[in-house]
C-alpha cells in the first residue's frame, strides 16, 4: 500500500518543502518551487540482509572496462573511452548536434559488434532512420526505439541487453508512477535515478541527452548532475561550424577536457589539430591580435585573442567581451591604466576568436597586449606567443604547465614567447622565451 502526498521542489537546488515558497529558503532563488507528487510508503520490508564489502576484498581482476567509441575527440573527453556501467549526461543548445554526435558514436559501436540502442522520445523510428541515412549511419546492428515511458524502455533494454544505450532526451521521458508531466523536476529526477540504477545493475553504459535553459544550464533539477558519472556540454556559437565538446565533471578521468568537431553536410567531422583550425583564419600583422596557449584539461590549445579599442567618447565607455570573462577584462584594463595605457574613456571590445572560451588567468598577458596593440595601432609580432597571469600591481605571475604550452607553440611555428621568469628557465628547444617581470616590461616589446 502506498499513498501520495504533494510537495514542492526547488529546480535549482532540489530543496523540498510541503508548502510553496516564492523564494527558495535554501538557495534564495525566486519562483523556482515546482509542485510534484511523491509516493509515501506506509510500510516497507527488506528482502534480505545487505552486507558491506571490505575494500581489500573488492574484485578488480577485470580492471576498468572501457570501450573506445571510435571518435577520438569523444574518447579523449571521456577520459580514454566509455566506462561500462557509467551514466553520461550531455547537454547543449537545440540544433548544436548532440543527437548527431551520439548517433554517429552508436554507429561506430555497432560496426565493431557492440550492441547499441538509440531511444528517441522526440522522433519516430522512421524519422531517426532518415536522419541516419543523411549522416551515413548504415550499421545493421544498431537498434532503434521510439518510446517515452521508462518502464517500457527498461524492459526493452533488459530483453535486448545492449552494452550502450542513448536516451534522447531525458526531458521527454516519464515514470508512470510519478503523476506529473514529462520534463517536470520530479519526472527528470526520477528517470535519471532509475537510469543510474539500471546502469549500475547491468553494467550498461547510458547516455542521457539533456536540454539547456536560456542561461546555458541543463534543464531540470541540479541534482541531475550529481546522479551521473560524467557531464558533457556540447557548445557552438551559431555563427561558426565549429563545435566544442567539454567535460565539466568526470569520475573516470580529468574534468575540463575538450574535443573539437566541425559540422559538415555529412555530419560532424573531428578536428584533431584544434590549434591549427583556430589559427588558420588569423590575419597576421594586424593591430589588436595576440595568441595565447591555453590549457583545456590536459590538452594545450593555441587561441587568438582579438581586441578593438575605440575612439575616446564623453559617454560611458563600452566594455564588451565574447569568450572571456568581462569582470576579468575590467580588472586588466585598470591594471593597464596604471601601467601607462590611457583607456578610461575608450570603448574596449575583446573577443576569443573561433568560439572558444578563455577562462584561465594565463590569458591575461595576451589580452592586455592585444588591447595595447589596438590602442597604439601597432601590430604585434605574429610569431610571438604571450603567456602569463597579471596581478593587481602589474606583476607577471607564473602559470601551470608552461612546457606543454610552449611545445605546442613551437610545433606550430612560433619563434618567441613572452613568459613569466619561472617559465623561461625550462624553455623547450625551437622557441625563444623572453622573461618579463611586469606588464611595463611586456609593453616594451610592443612592435618589436
Amino acid at each position: 500500500m502506498a499513498k501520495t502526498r504533494t510537495q514542492f521542489i526547488c529546480d535549482q537546488c532540489s530543496y523540498t518543502s510541503p508548502k510553496w515558497h516564492g523564494k527558495c529558503p535554501e538557495c534564495g532563488s525566486w519562483s523556482s518551487m515546482t509542485e510534484s507528487v511523491a509516493l509515501k510508503s506506509v510500510a516497507s520490508k527488506l528482502g534480505g540482509t545487505v552486507k558491506p564489502v571490505r575494500l581489500a576484498d573488492v574484485d578488480t581482476s577485470a580492471g576498468e572496462l572501457r570501450v573506445k567509441t571510435g571518435l577520438n575527440e569523444l574518447d579523449n573527453v571521456l577520459g580514454g573511452g566509455l566506462v561500462a556501467g557509467s551514466l553520461v549526461l550531455i547537454g547543449g543548445d537545440p540544433g548544436v548536434g548532440k543527437s548527431t554526435l551520439l548517433l554517429m558514436a552508436l554507429d561506430r559501436f555497432a560496426s565493431k559488434g557492440v550492441d547499441a540502442l538509440y531511444v528517441s522520445g522526440e522522433e519516430s523510428v522512421r524519422q531517426v532512420h532518415l536522419r541516419a541515412g543523411r549522416l551515413g549511419v548504415t550499421s545493421q546492428n544498431l537498434l532503434l526505439l521510439s518510446e517515452t515511458r521508462w518502464d517500457v524502455i527498461e524492459q526493452a533494454c533488459r530483453f535486448s541487453k545492449p552494452r550502450v544505450v542513448v536516451i534522447d532526451s531525458v526531458q521527454t521521458m516519464s515514470a508512470p508512477d510519478v503523476s506529473s508531466v514529462p520534463g517536470s523536476v520530479s519526472q527528470v529526477r526520477e528517470v535519471a535515478h532509475r537510469a543510474m540504477i539500471f546502469a549500475k545493475e547491468t553494467g550498461t553504459a547510458v547516455f542521457l541527452v539533456g536540454h539547456v535553459t536560456k542561461s546555458g544550464e541543463i534543464a531540470g533539477p541540479k541534482v541531475l548532475e550529481h546522479f551521473v558519472d560524467t557531464v558533457l556540454y556540447f557548445e557552438g556559437d551559431g555563427r561558426s561550424s565549429l563545435r566544442v565538446l567539454r567535460s565539466v565533471k568526470n569520475r573516470f578521468g580529468p574534468a575540463g577536457e575538450l574535443g573539437m568537431f566541425e559540422m559538415a553536410e555529412q555530419g560532424l567531422v573531428e578536428v584533431p589539430d584544434a590549434s591549427a583550425r583556430l589559427l588558420e583564419e588569423r590575419v597576421r600583422n594586424a593591430p589588436g591580435t595576440a595568441v595565447v596557449a591555453t590549457l583545456e584539461g590536459s590538452r594545450p590549445l593555441l587561441a587568438e585573442v582579438q581586441a578593438l579599442v575605440g575612439r575616446s567618447t564623453p559617454a560611458t565607455p563600452a566594455r564588451t567581451c565574447v569568450g572571456v570573462d568581462r569582470g576579468r577584462v575590467l580588472m586588466l584594463a585598470a591594471v593597464a591604466e596604471k601601467a601607462g595605457l590611457s583607456l578610461h574613456d575608450r570603448d574596449i571590445f575583446v573577443n576569443a576568436a573561433g568560439g572558444v572560451r578563455l577562462h584561465e588567468p594565463a590569458a591575461d598577458l595576451a589580452i592586455v597586449m592585444a588591447i595595447a596593440s589596438s590602442l597604439v595601432e601597432v601590430a604585434l609580432d605574429p610569431d610571438t606567443l604571450f603567456l602569463g597571469e597579471l596581478g593587481l600591481v602589474g606583476e607577471v605571475r607564473s602559470i601551470p604547465h608552461p612546457i606543454q604550452r610552449l611545445k605546442e607553440a613551437a610545433r606550430h611555428g612560433f619563434r618567441r614567447a613572452l613568459v613569466p621568469p619561472s617559465a623561461a628557465r625550462d624553455a623547450p628547444p625551437g622557441i625563444e622565451c623572453i622573461p618579463v617581470k611586469t606588464l611595463r616590461d611586456a609593453l616594451g616589446h610592443l612592435g618589436a
